[in-house]
């Protein structure tokens, strides 16, 4: 008795635990499924034209097949680290025109190297490297023969150019297309849609990877400049830490935990409102009664008589004293004999005739009624005397 009292305290308990294990769980999959979404995003914000990412629009073959051929890269992502590179000799620097550098940056780091290759320049790019070049469009997705006297060019062979450019006089053009040029070559800088040719998803097309690896394999080192944010100079934009109160961020961390600390005081238990005794009981009869009013209320007369005689049956087989596993025949034909009554007609009341109808079903109770009263008053013969 005292350990079913205690029973559903201990299930109570148990229920508990086994909650707080889910929310457990259920944190770290989470945690791992954010950990996961977060470095993907990290490795597409990388992607572009990054020689350290394996993604579509990442360099990292082209770094790679760079570094078989002997060729030091160097990956730089501080602007002072890419000034400090390119003072050595000897040094191709892939310069990006990169929004986070002025005008004075850019120009400053073209003229310290030997070497420049600029894989994405843009209006601003052209501005300040071509004095005189523009863009003039883009490139219709069809191989382009070189049509120039660059050497590297004309063994690189046909290339698919993506942005294309004007040529001012201080520089030459190769691989021509609706008016402009795909490639521009001036005095040790040359500038190209590398998003277009030299990126892991388009380096093994056409003559890519050649015209790739002569531009930028041409000396022994190369210095892969990746502009960062700490490269921003000039009057950036303000943060939101820089705009509001220095007491919103204390506030907000105390809403937070307060937030949290109500969830956990005031949040659901785990297990039953109300800790009851299971399970109950109930007598076999009132089930049978039940299922019967419940076919009855369906009309399927054919289940409410099986229902029925499953409990005249019962009766039937307990007043003449046989066992449990007596069969239904084994019943019938003991009713017969007992009460007198025809044997086949015994069998079609007590399991062998199919009411259809609710008139039907009636008139099988109460000829079920009149078998059980006839055994019962067989049985017992001396109630009758009296």
């Amino acid at each position: 008795m005292r350990q079913l009292l205690r029973s559903p305290a201990a299930r109570s308990r148990r229920g508990r635990v086994i909650g707080w294990i889910a929310i457990v769980l259920v944190l770290v999959v989470t945690a791992i499924i954010g950990a996961a979404v977060t470095a993907n995003i990290g490795w597409s914000a990388r992607g572009a034209f990054d020689p350290e990412s394996p993604g579509p629009n990442g360099a990292q073959a082209i770094a790679e097949i760079l570094k078989d051929q002997g060729i030091r890269v160097d990956v730089v992502r501080t602007y002072d680290d890419a000034l400090a590179a390119v003072s050595d000799d000897a040094v191709t620097l892939v310069l990006p025109d990169s929004p986070l550098l002025e005008d004075d940056d850019l120009r400053e780091l073209a003229d310290s190297a030997d070497r420049v290759v600029v894989p994405n320049i843009g209006s601003r790019g052209l501005r300040v490297l071509f004095p005189g070049a523009e863009s003039v469009g883009y490139g219709d997705f069809a191989p382009v023969a070189a049509a120039c006297d660059s050497d590297i060019a004309a063994r690189a062979g046909a290339v698919v150019v993506g942005n294309e450019f004007s040529v001012p006089a201080s520089a030459a053009g190769c691989y021509p297309s609706h008016g402009g040029f795909g490639l521009l070559l001036g005095d040790g800088i040359s500038a190209i849609d590398g998003t277009e040719l030299f990126t892991n998803t388009y380096l093994a097309e056409n003559g890519n990877a050649s015209l790739g690896l002569q531009l930028l394999g041409s000396l022994p080192t190369v210095v892969w400049y990746v502009p960062s944010a700490d490269d921003q100079r000039g009057n950036a934009a303000p943060e939101l830490g820089d705009l509001t109160p220095g007491w919103v961020t204390p506030a907000m961390t105390l809403s937070i935990i307060a937030t949290i600390a109500a969830a956990v005081w005031r949040g659901r238990r785990f297990g039953p409102l109300v800790a009851e005794r299971l399970p109950v009981s109930v007598r076999a009869n009132e089930t049978t009664e039940g299922r019967a009013r419940l076919y009855g209320r369906a009309r399927d007369a054919g289940h409410a008589a099986d229902q029925i005689r499953l409990g005249a049956l019962a009766r039937i087989r307990r007043q003449l004293s046989l066992g449990k596993g007596a069969t239904t025949q084994e019943i019938s034909d003991a009713a017969a004999t007992r009460a007198g009554m025809d044997t086949q007609r015994v069998r079609g009341i007590l399991f062998e005739s199919v009411p259809h109808t609710d008139r039907e079903l009636v008139e099988l109770v109460s000829q079920l009624d009149a078998v059980e009263a006839a055994v019962v008053a067989a049985s017992r013969p001396e109630r009758n005397s009296q």
